[in-house]
């Protein structure tokens, strides 16, 4: 069957990453809060043990939920490090917390929160520097002095902020494909699925045609068989060989049909008709009994395969409907021209015309309609004026 390839609808590869899967966060955000927790028995031993644990815990507990809520996070460990100015002259190893929580909000949070948290980051350094140099006395606060902690503690901060963007900018990236990944992947498979439905609605119309033209060429052989029995029994035998020869010659083309749906089947193999082959169904429309008059291209005519199968289908349905619409004693004049860029076929009968219009022709017009249409050509049929009926296609080469 025909379709899109795989390699026509494969979505580009995806970068490859390492990363945690929700277990794997939460045991990350776990053991380094239990990191940071590490040192408290040490502040046991020191003064004021009770407001130097309750800060380490504000500050480091919260970190638990930096992912889900960042904002928050960042908000409750900025206030636990301001209410530790007051409240300590020393550092807290736990003010690694700050930078945590600024790398979470800027990695998981939002923009404008994050330029927020940079506001925030850059008045409590000036704070907690000055802080820090008023512990060595008033006179040590000076521009030279101030300047070292400054930096360093903005220098920490944005680095923590130029780091989550990144991995924000990057997850975002990741995403982006993923999603396109996804969406490339869904729109070949409905690629494939349209391709497959055009490709069963192809096999539909040719097994119609099989079927149509080797019954009607049955029927009207074994009526023929039939009366001819009492009278002329060598006449039945020879009818009855050809309803075989035509039974046969239709499964061969049903089981190369049925081929196409099965891979590496050697009935699929067999070469579709050419307009060479239009001189068998005249042949054939002939021993039903039906009188045809044929003009067809010369042997060796040469169009595109696609074409040529359209043409044959065409005359070999528009044939079957003679026999089985037109009436008895009707004359079928066949007319296939190849010329000026197209392939002009004509099928006319002087049977019952606008009688038989509505009488079942229906389903296989539809069909010869739609191989045409593949090719972008045109397709008329209908009652002659005067009696019979016409069916007219041009197919462009």
């Amino acid at each position: 069957m025909t379709g899109v390839t795989t390699a026509d609808a494969a979505a580009p590869p995806l970068p490859r990453t390492w990363q945690l899967g929700p277990r794997g966060q939460r045991r990350l955000d776990r053991g380094l809060v239990a990191l940071l927790l590490l040192p408290v028995p040490g502040y046991l031993a020191l003064a004021d043990p009770a407001a130097t644990v309750a800060l380490v815990v504000i500050q480091v507990v919260p970190l638990l939920w930096r992912r889900r809520h960042p904002a928050g996070v960042f908000a409750v460990v900025a206030l636990g490090s301001a209410v530790q100015l007051p409240l300590l002259d020393r550092p807290l190893h736990s003010q690694i917390a700050y930078l945590v929580a600024v790398y979470s909000l800027s990695r998981f949070g939002s923009v404008r929160a994050t330029v927020v948290a940079c506001a925030v980051s850059v008045t409590a350094a000036v704070a907690a520097s000055v802080d820090w140099l008023l512990g060595f006395g008033a006179e040590q606060v000076t521009r030279s002095a101030f300047q070292p902690y400054f930096l360093t503690i903005t220098t920490l901060v944005v680095t923590a902020v130029a780091l989550g963007t990144l991995g924000r900018t990057r997850q975002a990236y990741v995403d982006a494909l993923v999603e396109r990944g996804e969406r490339i992947a869904h729109e070949a498979a409905q690629q494939v699925e349209l391709a497959a439905s055009q490709e069963r609605a192809r096999i539909a119309r040719e097994m119609h045609d099989v079927v149509a033209h080797g019954l009607s060429v049955i029927v009207v052989q074994a009526d023929g068989a039939r009366y001819a029995a009492a009278a002329d029994p060598d006449a039945a035998t020879r009818t009855l060989a050809t309803i075989a020869d035509t039974g046969r010659a239709s499964l061969t083309e049903m089981r190369r049909l049925l081929g196409l749906l099965r891979s590496g089947d050697v009935t699929g193999t067999r070469p579709q008709p050419r307009l060479d082959d239009l001189a068998v169904v005249v042949e054939e429309s002939r021993a039903a009994g039906t009188e045809v008059r044929a003009t067809l291209p010369p042997p060796g005519a040469v169009v595109p395969d696609g074409v040529a199968l359209t043409a044959y289908r065409v005359v070999q349905e528009a044939l079957s409907n003679v026999r089985k619409h037109a009436g008895p004693g009707a004359t079928a004049t066949v007319e296939v021209v190849v010329g000026a860029g197209a392939v002009r076929v004509t099928v006319d009968d002087d049977g019952r015309g606008a009688a038989a219009a509505d009488d079942g022709r229906g389903l296989g017009l539809v069909g010869m309609r739609e191989r045409v249409a593949v090719h972008d050509g045109e397709l008329v049929a209908g009652p002659r004026p005067g009696g019979g009926f016409r069916v007219s296609a041009r197919i462009p080469l």
